[in-house]
């Protein structure tokens, strides 16, 4: 086996790695950056696909939501797309329930306290005898976020549970939070309530630049495949489809070990997911620190989603918005109408006169058949778009997928962070803790900027500026700043 060198290795070619390489080259530091997938992007990268009949597109895991206030994964894209046309607004991110009940985020304030004013007012069981059965003491928690204390008070407590507290109307609930708390891949009874407070924050109560988000114009593999060219121009060293399957840790540095080469580096970068992740610690434990091996045998993936893409030969009904998130359909989360979110689904249905739905749901009883899953999405699809009962499937895409991470009651001051007890060695992606709240994308590029950084600084060079929200509350703040006053 071929033994070769370089300054830093990134293990991983999802955003976390991608990110954590682009930071490296762009300082002149040396980077081999391996991916197991013949193409980059991990969780949010497309491959390319062919239907039945001829017609070639590009499948990924499913749509994603771009939101406004995701900015380390805006500046990593504005590398190769300055002005973001390969994104374009959604007006709305409505979430609907049966018998008509329906939410609506569109033209929403963001400055607090405007924001929860209107979000109480258009609600209607928040209204009168509602909103006073309501736990007010529970619910100013979500203007109180603070990356220690409220890990300290409530990261043993179940989300479920703090729901359960807050004493919302059940309609309220069910399109205020449940929606919400389910958008993370984790089931509120196994999802710390915690973590749930910061994604209040950081998506709600301390973001500036609303809920609604913006969307691809283009399959994902136009983004990836640019960036990809852009890294290889800095001089980084892209094996793709390589799975590296050992790691060892020595005194000078480390040793990664793939199918086909053996790579010997001052630093490397972890940026995989949990299951990849567990696996490589695995059979690397007998060259890695104890400690390091714990922590990773004490990450878990999270219960399996479901992405179900059809191809439909009548259309959707036009008033049907581009994506809705849903409650009360069964185990459907919500539908994507993916001919009016990019280009390469309209060619399609402008051709064959239908539509390219796509339809998802998030923590699946692992036990359920394939089957039962199918039968119960498209009878919620039928429930909610009626029209779609005589539409025929023309071509389908079912993906079953365990790969998202677990963020369990009592997990936090466990979970891995960027930096860890080896100076050699760095972790990064959606399943690290920061500093500061974040999440999904943006916890991915944002770990990877951190983890670049903190390697740069060991060859002198200047950081990335490293992008975020407030780390506290708005009430948190202020009561930083009272007991400063105090004191």
């Amino acid at each position: 086996m071929p033994t070769d060198s370089a300054a830093v290795v990134v293990v991983g070619g999802g955003l976390a790695g991608i990110a954590t390489a682009m930071v490296l080259a762009e300082r002149g530091i040396p980077v081999a950056l391996f991916e197991a997938e013949p193409y980059l992007g991990g969780r949010a990268g497309a491959w390319p696909d062919r239907l039945s009949d001829g017609t070639p597109f590009h499948m990924e895991r499913g749509f994603h939501a771009f939101f406004r206030h995701y900015l380390m994964l805006r500046a990593l894209m504005r590398r190769v797309n300055p002005g973001l046309d390969l994104l374009h607004p959604l007006s709305d991110y409505p979430i609907v329930a049966p018998h008509g009940l329906q939410a609506s985020f569109e033209h929403l304030p963001t400055r607090m306290p405007f924001q929860l004013i209107e979000v109480i007012r258009r609600t209607p069981s928040l209204r009168g005898p509602s909103l006073l059965r309501v736990s007010i003491r529970d619910a100013i928690e979500m203007l109180c976020f603070d990356p220690e204390k409220t890990y300290e008070r409530w990261d043993h407590l179940r989300a479920a549970e703090y729901l359960d507290r807050l004493r919302f109307p059940k309609e309220a609930r069910a399109l205020l939070f449940d929606v919400f708390a389910h958008s993370f891949f984790n089931p509120e009874d196994d999802y710390s309530a915690a973590e749930l407070l910061a994604m209040f924050h950081f998506y709600f109560f301390g973001n500036p630049h609303g809920l609604v988000f913006d969307v691809m114009r283009r399959p994902y593999s136009v983004l990836f495949d640019a960036l990809e060219a852009r890294l290889r121009r800095l001089g980084v060293e892209v094996c793709k489809g390589e799975r590296v399957h050992r790691i060892a840790l020595h005194k000078g540095g480390v040793r990664v070990e793939s199918e086909r080469q053996s790579k010997e580096a001052g630093f490397a970068v972890l940026a995989l997911s949990v299951p990849a992740l567990k696996a490589l610690c695995a059979s690397s434990k007998d060259a890695l620190p104890r400690e390091i091996v714990e922590q990773a045998e004490a990450l878990a993936p999270t219960l399996p989603f479901v992405v179900w893409r059809l191809f439909l030969d009548a259309p959707v009904a036009p008033k049907r918005p581009p994506f809705v998130g849903t409650t009360g359909f069964g185990i459907l989360d919500n539908v994507s109408i993916y001919e009016r979110l990019e280009d390469e689904s309209r060619a399609w249905a402008d051709r064959r006169g239908g539509s390219v739905v796509e339809l998802h749901a998030y923590a699946i009883d692992p036990r359920r058949s394939e089957k039962s899953v199918r039968e119960e999405l498209l009878s919620a699809l039928h429930a909610l778009y009626p029209e779609t009962r005589k539409a025929q499937i023309i071509e389908e895409r079912f993906l079953w997928r365990a790969d998202c991470p677990a963020f369990r009651p009592g997990d936090h001051k466990k979970r891995l962070s960027v930096k860890s007890s080896n100076p050699h060695l760095y972790f990064a992606g959606d399943f690290v803790r920061l500093p500061f709240p974040s999440a999904l994308m943006e916890r991915a590029v944002s770990s990877g900027v951190i983890a670049g950084n903190a390697i740069a600084a060991k060859f002198g060079r200047t950081p990335e500026p490293l992008l975020h929200l407030p780390e506290r509350g708005i009430l948190a703040q202020a009561a930083k700043k009272l007991t400063w006053l105090w004191n």
